[in-house]
């Protein structure tokens, strides 16, 4: 505060010498000249920027600007009291012209290129920014600096910076959503959804893509739901109708769906392809001569993969739109597991386990070996962009080894990392969903593991189910469980605590979730349970054997009593009625 207060009396006393020189001048200039009128006042013949200043300097409001008459013009140099007073002028007149240029300490930059250099800020240094003055405020509020804050941290990747006004608060809104949702998680407030087709019979298979979901039944039929929205009128995907198909159709084996496919593989052998943007006629199917072990359908694109027996088939359309046979491949052991690798270009890359062996099968190579021990079979598999992690098992003569997790290079076809040493089986593992550089498994220890490929750890080790984990998923804060006995687990990883857990009959076989929705899929075992008709049309199968669909929603609060949705959701499309057609919601959708 002392060195302030002592800067300000020496620029008070420039200027006051400053005045009294100008004012010397002018009575000299007066004497040399003839008398004229007397003056208004005694400072009316001042110049403007003087009455400015000794206004100024006198504590008073500076003068109402006056219309100013033609003067003279200013000679080329006018002799100052002390050499000074031009520098302090001219650095006044630069500050009151600062909204012109933007000042950046001791230089002035163009707007343009000093938006360049606010780019490499932050939100926090953005607002400190826009406290320092009203040019650098206007500058650090600009729309582009906070639409390309929005698309940094993932919000609003569709949208250009025209479809909004104002981006920073665009971006204040999105993180409070986030906020919203993160705490909806957490507390389970949100709404929850049977999808149950009772004229399917008893549910064999399920898969989701981005909140689409798809299910075969032992019936033969295969059904959408779009939990998108609140309407799960969805059409039934109709088969392939041959002219020998008058006996009950096969159940279905596997169903796949993307963002533009549905695939649902049968008992019989045979393969439908849907697009679901052209109705319920599929538009390509082919037959195996074996029943189908495995099916795989690539994350984007339309690469549909199958194995039976002891054969690999890839099929994709061409250049014109008509589907065929890419590739046909030839291996020893049957197919247990079989994954599409995503985001190739050229030909589709499959990953293949069989028992002890795992597969990389391209076209220039169709035959190579990624991994093959004699008596570690593989029990679970999961392959990303770049790698692919599986997990072994092994027998009690070989107690050197504990079960572990292989991590594999794709393009090197080297082992990268061994994870785990667990004295039960891994049965899940998901490292195409997993942040970077993480990975999540399940085992039948009851365990649910979380891994640093970095280091080669595990992070945090939660003792979930009673029967064994059978699919799990996690994000960059939570992690989704479900086991063998029906139970459903939301965890906290950072904390390493269950925030809370939903029971259902029936093993869970699948989980998929975003950042406001969570799916899961209570899948039975058993596909002709005892005790349960066996005719064809009988529709009174208990409920218990049937397995079930579970939709969460947590982008709402979801009250006792508010936000209560349409308690029956029949679509009465139906031909045939039946008594358990009506859809109710369990109870009130409340969670």
């Amino acid at each position: 505060m002392a060195g302030g207060s002592e800067e300000l009396e020496l620029f008070r006393r420039r200027w006051r010498e400053e005045l009294a020189g100008s004012a010397k001048r002018r009575r000299q200039e007066a004497a040399a000249e003839p008398p004229a009128a007397e003056p208004e006042s005694r400072h009316s013949a001042e110049p403007g920027y003087l009455a400015l200043a000794r206004g100024l300097l006198d504590g008073g409001a500076p003068p109402a600007p006056a219309r100013r008459s033609p003067s003279p013009a200013r000679p080329a140099e006018e002799p100052a009291g002390d050499g000074g007073g031009d520098d302090l002028l001219g650095q006044l007149i630069r500050d009151l012209n600062e909204i012109n240029e933007v000042p950046f300490f001791d230089i002035q930059l163009p707007y343009e290129l000093a938006l360049k250099i606010f780019q490499y800020l932050g939100k926090t240094e953005l607002g400190r920014c826009a406290q320092v003055s009203r040019t650098w405020k206007l500058l650090a509020e600009d729309e582009v600096l906070w639409y390309r804050l929005c698309q940094q941290e993932g919000y609003l990747l569709d949208t250009s910076i025209s479809d909004r006004s104002c981006w920073k608060l665009a971006l204040k809104n999105c993180r409070a959503r986030e906020r919203t949702l993160k705490t909806n998680w957490k507390n389970r407030i949100g709404g929850v959804s049977q999808l149950q087709y009772e004229l399917g019979k008893i549910l064999c298979d399920v898969h989701s893509c981005d909140g689409v979901v798809i299910a075969g039944y032992t019936s033969g039929e295969v059904r959408l739901w779009d939990t998108r929205t609140w309407d799960y009128t969805a059409p039934i995907l109709e088969p392939v109708h041959g002219p020998g198909d008058a006996g009950p159709r096969p159940h279905v084996s596997f169903v796949r769906i993307n963002s533009s496919l549905a695939v649902a593989a049968y008992e019989d052998g045979t393969v439908s392809i849907w697009n679901l943007m052209f109705g319920r006629e599929p538009i390509h199917h082919y037959q195996h001569n074996q029943r189908i072990q495995a099916l795989a359908l690539g994350s984007e694109g339309a690469t549909v993969a199958t194995a039976s027996g002891f054969e690999v088939k890839v099929e994709s359309p061409n250049d014109r739109g008509f589907w065929q046979t890419t590739e046909t491949f030839e291996i020893q052991k049957l197919v247990n597991f079989l994954n599409l690798v995503p985001d190739v270009t050229g030909s589709p890359v499959t990953v293949a386990a069989a028992e002890d062996v795992v597969y990389l099968l391209k076209a220039e190579d169709p035959g190579k070996i990624l991994h093959s021990v004699y008596g570690q079979p593989v029990t679970c598999l999961d392959v990303s962009a770049h790698e692919a992690a599986f997990g072994v098992k092994t027998f009690g003569w070989l107690l050197n080894e504990p079960n572990q997790i292989l991590l594999y290079n794709l393009e090197t076809s080297q082992c990268l990392k061994k994870m785990g040493n667990s004295l039960g089986d891994f049965t899940c593992v998901n490292l195409q969903n997993s942040p970077p550089n993480m990975l999540v498994t399940g085992n039948k220890d009851r365990r649910v593991r979380v891994f640093d490929l970095r280091k080669s750890e595990s992070l945090c080790s939660l003792y979930a189910h009673q029967l064994g984990v059978s699919a799990v998923q996690m994000d960059d804060w939570k992690i989704v469980s479900g086991g063998e006995e029906g139970l459903v687990c939301v965890w906290d990883q950072r904390m390493g605590t269950k925030l809370w857990e939903m029971y259902a009959r029936h093993p869970v076989r699948h989980i998929w979730f975003n950042s406001h929705s969570l799916i899961t899929a209570n899948i039975p075992d058993e596909k002709n349970p005892r005790g349960s008709s066996i005719v064809a049309d009988d529709l009174t199968m208990h409920r218990k054997h049937r397995g079930i669909i579970y939709a969460y929603e947590f982008s709402v609060d979801q009250l006792a009593v508010e936000s209560i949705l349409p308690i029956c959701r029949s679509s009465y499309d139906e031909v045939t009625g039946y008594n358990y057609n009506i859809g109710l919601a369990v109870p009130y959708d409340n969670i």
